[in-house]
């Protein structure tokens, strides 16, 4: 039988899950019905999946050919590193910076890695592949589960799903993107970036998360103009630990 391994309690922001031992007033969550994982797992792959239809109009109309685009969406497989290249690419922009700034842009899910590694504890022989799929859908799908076996299911099948629609939609889109004629007038290449605001938005419950968001959105339209493709976004991580500065030296000045 699947084991039902509960995960430990969070202690910070939801989804994040401590690596220390719960708190004494720290109660299991309880169980989450192996329906009601797939359920939203599959919408959250359904939906998102639908938006590579968005990212196959933009790369072909950047001038990408159906070959190269379907490529990158086999190969690279996370949406707003694909934007970022093709967009660059679209404007100009030398390939090999474009190519750098979309890489940036994917460092992103490395540190997404790590935590899922610890949390799917996937066998050896798996992991190489599972970490094709360690992108931001299926990472807000997994971090949320009570247990290895409900995070186990809505991480296989978010990426499952994401994965063959994503692939299906950017062909169709490649092959329609003549059908729309100018793709930057439909802006198509906000999609992905939305998508990744409409996951994250529910997951910013405290005042703390909702500044330290605001933050990040500031820095990264505050560099969008100076930095390449991907910079801005990985910068704006700099929020985080600005925040925790800013309350623990306001927390010093309370008790002094």
């Amino acid at each position: 039988m699947a084991e039902q391994t509960a995960l430990p309690e969070s202690t910070g922001a939801p989804g994040a899950i401590s690596g220390g031992p719960p708190g004494p007033a720290a109660e299991p969550r309880p169980d989450k019905p192996d329906a009601a994982v797939v359920r939203d797992a599959l919408g959250v792959g359904i939906a998102v999946g639908l938006s590579g239809f968005a990212f196959g109009v933009t790369s072909a109309g950047s001038g990408l050919s159906l070959l190269q685009t379907c490529v990158l969406s086999l190969l690279v497989f996370t949406g707003a590193s694909q934007f970022a290249l093709v967009g660059a690419l679209a404007a100009g922009g030398n390939p090999y910076t474009a190519a750098a700034g979309a890489f940036f842009l994917g460092v992103r899910n490395a540190f997404y890695g790590l935590r899922l590694s610890q949390l799917l504890a996937l066998p050896r022989a798996v992991r190489p592949f599972a970490a094709h799929w360690v992108i931001d859908e299926t990472t807000a799908v997994t971090l949320p589960q009570p247990t290895r076996r409900a995070a186990r299911i809505g991480f296989t099948v978010t990426g499952l799903t994401l994965y063959v629609l994503w692939n299906l939609t950017t062909l169709v889109g490649a092959l329609g993107a003549e059908a729309l004629g100018d793709t930057d007038a439909w802006g198509l290449d906000a999609a992905s970036p939305a998508v990744f605001l409409a996951l994250l938005a529910p997951m910013l419950k405290s005042t703390i998360e909702r500044v330290t968001a605001g933050l990040a959105v500031l820095l990264a339209l505050t560099l969008l103009p100076v930095l390449p493709a991907g910079l801005p976004v990985l910068l704006s991580a700099l929020a985080a630990p600005v925040v925790l500065f800013l309350m623990g030296r306001k927390k010093g000045e309370r008790h002094s």
